[in-house]
Formats: C-alpha cells, structure tokens, sequence
C-alpha cells in the first residue's frame, strides 16, 4: 500500500492557514488588502478579544455577485490574475486567492457582498473549512466579512499568540501602514467598543503620515527619482529614531513590506544623525516597474526582492540625502537670515572686541558692519612646533573654552568679508542660560541653541572631513602615555590600528598587551588619553561586526561620534559672549547643524505667538 497520499482540502487549506493566517492581525491584513483591491473608499474594521472573538470589515468597494461569492472561498480563485505572464506586472495588494479559503479553514467565517447594481445581496456562512449556506441577503453595497472563534478548531495556535495588548497593537500596525497607500480613502478600527483609529480622506500624503504618526512634525521630504523608479515620503525628527525597525514604514508599488535594502540606505543616508542601533521613524513610497520587483517569495507577501537592488539602494541614499540638505537650507533661510544691520552686542562685550572688518561698498544699499569672526576657523588647534604636555587630568574649563571657541582681536583678519559669507548675522545674541543654552532673537522668533550638541555637530563634521581626507591635524604629547590593554581591547587595536592612525592617534607596541601613545587629535589634547582610548577600543571591540555604512564604517562613524562628544563643550560650561558669537558663526558656515551627530536636536525656534499662548496674550 503507497504511503504517499494527496491531502485533502480541508487540511491542505489549513496548512496554506499556518503561512498565511499568524494570527489575527493576519487575517486584518488579508481582508483590508481584497477591500482596497475592491475599490473600497471607506474601510471600518471592528474587533472583540484582540480579534480572537470576532473580526469584522466592511466596506463600500464593488462588492460581488453570488457566483463570485462562491468563487472566492474557492482556493486559487482570484479575480487579480488570468494567465502566468500577468503574475509578472501584478499591481494588486493580493493575488493568490487564498487568504479567504485560508481564513475559513481556521474560523467560522460570514461573507455578506453586494454588487452597487443589484437589489440583493449574498450571504455564505463557512465553519471551519465547511461551506453551510449561500442565500440571497439584504444589504448596502459593499462587502463585510466576519471572522469569528480564530483558531477554535486550532487551539494549539492560540497558545503561540502574545498578549491581547500587543495582539491589537499589531492590528492597529496592519491598519496604519495599509492608509499609507491610499490616503484617498478612510479607514477606521474600533476594538471591544472603543474607537483606536480613525483616519479620515487625506487630499495628500503628508496630512495621511500625520495621522499615522499622531501629529508628528515631518522632518525631511524624500522626493528623488531615476528613469522609471522613483521615491517620495518624509521621515520624522532623529528624536522618534528607536531600536524598532517597524517605525519606518515602507510601502513597495503600494504594498507594505519589511526590506533591508530601503532600510540600509536611509541608515546610510542619516549617517552621523542617528544613535547606534536606532532606526528612523517615517514613510516612505517607491514606486518601480512591476517587472523589477517580485512580490511572490513570501508567504504574507511582506518581504520583496529587487532585480537590482544597488540601484534602488543608490537613489535612497540619494533622496535622503537630498532631503537632508534641502531641510539644512530651509532652516538656514528661517534662522540665519543676513541682516541689513549689524545686530546689537550684549552689553557686557568690550568695544576693543571689535574688529575692523568692513564688507564691500554697494551702491544700491548702506554697507553693512558685520559681526566680528576670527580669522581662521574655530575649534581647530594650529600645529604646534613643541610638543603639548600630557594632561593627567582635565584643566580647567576657562583655558580650554577660550582656547576653542575664541581667538585674541588682534588674530582677526583685516580681509575684506562678504556679508553673505556670514549667516548668523540675523540673530541676536541675548546671552546664556543654565550654563548650556544660548538664547538669540530674530524678527519675532526666540531661538535657543544647546551649545553641548551645537559644538559636537560642528566637531564631528570636521573630524569626518579630516578622516575623509587623510588629514587629522595632531598633537604630539611630550611623554607618552603607557596604556595595559585586556584581550578584547587589544584585538580591536590591531584589528583598527589603521584607521586610530587615520584618526590621529599615534600608538607603538611596548611588549604584551602594553602600548605607548605618543600622539592625539589635536581636537582631543585636553582630553585625558588613556581614558580616552580605553573608552574607544571598548566600542571598537563591541561593533566589531557592525556592517559598514556610507563612505564611513558604521563602527568608525560610531567613533567619531564618542570623540566629538567627549571634546565638546559641556553643560555647566560658562560662556564668555566673544565664545558664543564664535559659536554661532560656525553654525552660520557649516552645511549640517541642525542635530547632533547622536540625533539630538541643536536648536529650536520659537514664534512671537507661540510665546504670547503660554501667557494667555491675545
């Protein structure tokens, strides 16, 4: 007797039921995917125990006659695909046909379908894989399907299922990226009575990414395109960035998906704006010819593979890119805005401080009286021709600000400057509060700049551009720091001696796990040595394996990063103005400032009736 036998239907539809149905949001997915397949313009969905007890959607979509009511619960009967060629260029959300038979097989399952030109409706009533009923129905235009007991002839599934929290959590994700592909139409989920979505018709995708992410400020807008690929969206502040992947929704020809390409490349593309391990927050849409995507290598349809996913990787890194400088751009024009005049000084700053420094005569308008600016730019040490002392403790933070962030009057450069050469012209410095904030006005707006996360942006871009460029100015220490290494350390020594020298860092063998550092960043002179490089080799040897992003590995970003943290100005730090001003400056000539390298926001602006709302004026 063959042992080999053909299953039957009922059980080869509940295995087709272990791929395709994982539980309830699964099935929420299959349903909403066949009503926008529809045409539906408004989608309500309801649930009762986390979609276990009861699951119902319904909607306005074209509906289907009783023929096609059969059909549907038939498995491979779909209306999304005739022939095997069109399997290629499908630009619907399914196309198996068999989400409904699947479903059915694991659930006592209610089709209710009426077409906008018949008077009746059908009804089909399928328990556990067993068609009971079809029958003719009242009802509106539309379809509504009800799924209820999920699993009840399955119980070994429900044991697999999280908490009814995070079950109806995964069931709001379904609704919320499903929106994004058509912000044209309303989507509603309503759980045991209680109203948790509601996504009204959108005229425009920004308004629909609103909602989806509760209001939030969008950030960068992505808009890129090449030949017959093209990539629009926006994602949200570095502050939204968390260690959930799922925060960046990425929808592939109108599909929701999860895909390590796209995500690679905005990683990459927010290099030196994001914290390790974090994944931005946004949404993001790609369009692409059907022929260069396959749909078909997942069971839930929720992974893709791109025919060439370098190119797709290469206009996302680009988009975001883009976007990137464009946002620097629109907050340089709102902050920095050159002034016709020069802006008024704090009190309490010296008239010798100022330089003569004056801009080029034109004849259509009064020539302006810059601000002064030194000479050569801030926060870089010249070259010394004696090597600096080693510095067995951090000196005191007077010497060490002014030596960063100002230069003597008499350095100033008597050159003739530009006026647009300076763009924080139009700010007003008002001085510094709680030893970290720098407040400065500018028509209407109050503007307050973290001076901790403006210095490590402005420290890290030059850090980056001198790793770039093979030229890390450094400084030699007059006795050399003797450093005991563990194993692990000394590994990552000899795994990135290269790229320390790259960065500066002079080090010799001294015999065992003993090392000599004879030089440092010049950036980092003041910073203790073998605290400072202990502190390095233990991140290098924990990212030993961080995949490499960008023109910069990602363990190398990483890097940078903890060194302009650990140069840069702290909170407590006491400015003096001159410091500030040179601060600003800065921030006026660098092309990245609006986050520090770890996403933390450098300034915020504040509106002249933002301010009048908190004291009740007007």
């Amino acid at each position: 007797m063959s042992k080999i036998r053909v299953l039957s239907e009922h059980l080869a539809n509940q295995i087709a039921a272990g791929e395709v149905v994982e539980r309830p949001a699964s099935v929420v997915k299959e349903l909403v995917e066949n009503s926008l397949d529809g045409g539906a313009t408004r989608i309500a969905v309801q649930v009762e125990g986390s979609g276990i007890t009861l699951i119902r959607v319904a909607d306005n979509g074209e509906g289907m006659d009783p023929d096609d009511v059969l059909l549907a619960i038939e498995r491979h009967a779909t209306s999304k695909l005739s022939e095997e060629s069109s399997l290629d260029a499908i630009a619907t959300l399914g196309f198996r046909g068999e989400a409904l038979p699947s479903i059915g097989s694991v659930s006592r399952l209610t089709i209710l379908s009426r077409p906008a030109g018949r008077e009746t409706g059908s009804r089909a009533d399928i328990r556990y894989g067993t068609l009971h009923a079809v029958h003719e129905a009242g009802c509106a235009p539309g379809t509504v399907v009800e799924v209820r007991a999920l699993f009840g002839n399955v119980p070994a599934r429900k044991k697999f299922l999280k908490s009814s929290r995070t079950e109806l959590g995964h069931i709001e994700e379904v609704i919320r990226n499903l929106s994004l592909s058509r912000p044209d139409a309303a989507f509603s989920l309503e759980a045991d009575g209680r109203t948790v979505v509601e996504l009204p018709i959108r005229t425009d995708f920004a308004r629909r990414v609103r909602d989806v992410f509760a209001g939030a400020e969008l950030w960068l807008e992505i808009d890129a395109a090449a030949e017959e690929t093209a990539v629009r969206g926006y994602l949200l502040q570095p502050d939204y960035a968390t260690a959930r992947t799922s925060r960046l929704r990425i929808l592939v020809n109108g599909r929701p998906v999860q895909d390590r390409v796209i995500r690679h490349a905005v990683v990459e593309g927010l290099q030196g704006f994001l914290m390790k391990g974090q994944s931005p927050a946004g949404a993001l849409l790609l369009t692409i010819p059907a022929g260069e995507v396959d749909v078909n290598v997942h069971p839930a349809k929720q992974e893709i593979r791109f025919r060439a996913p370098q190119e797709v990787h290469r206009l996302l890194v680009r988009a975001v890119t883009g976007g990137l400088r464009r946002y620097q751009d629109r907050v340089r024009e709102d902050i920095f805005t050159v002034a016709r005049e020069e802006p008024a000084l704090p009190e309490d700053v010296a008239p010798a401080a100022r330089p003569a420094v004056q801009a080029p005569a034109r004849s259509d308008q009064p020539t302006p009286r810059p601000m002064p600016l030194p000479a050569r730019p801030l926060f870089r040490e010249e070259r010394s021709a004696e090597p600096a002392p080693v510095f067995a403790s951090r000196p005191s933070t007077t010497s060490s600000l002014s030596a960063s962030l100002s230069v003597p009057p008499a350095t100033i450069s008597s050159e003739p400057v530009r006026q647009a050469d300076h763009g924080f012209a139009g700010l007003r410095l008002i001085g510094q509060a709680l030893d970290l904030y720098l407040l400065c006005e500018r028509e209407g707006q109050l503007v307050v700049i973290d001076q901790h996360a403006a210095h490590e942006r402005l420290l890290y871009q030059e850090l980056r551009n001198g790793y770039l460029q093979r030229h890390v100015p450094r400084q030699s220490l007059m006795f050399p720091v003797t450093l005991e290494l563990r194993p692990g350390q000394a590994e990552a020594l000899l795994e990135n001696g290269g790229e320390l020298e790259r960065l500066g860092f002079g080090l010799e063998h001294f015999g065992d796990e003993t090392w000599l550092v004879k030089s440092v960043p010049a950036m980092t002179s003041r910073i203790e040595p073998r605290e400072l490089l202990l502190e390095i080799l233990d991140g290098l040897a924990e990212g030993s394996g961080r995949e490499s992003t960008g023109s910069i590995p990602g363990r190398i970003d990483h890097l940078l990063a903890t060194m302009a943290c650990k140069a840069a100005i702290k909170a407590g730090n006491r400015l003096e103005p001159r410091e500030m001003l040179g601060l600003l400056a800065r921030m006026g000539e660098s092309d990245l400032f609006s986050h520090c390298p770890h996403g933390r926001p450098v300034l915020r602006s504040f509106s002249e009736r933002e301010i009048a709302q908190w004291f009740k004026r007007g």
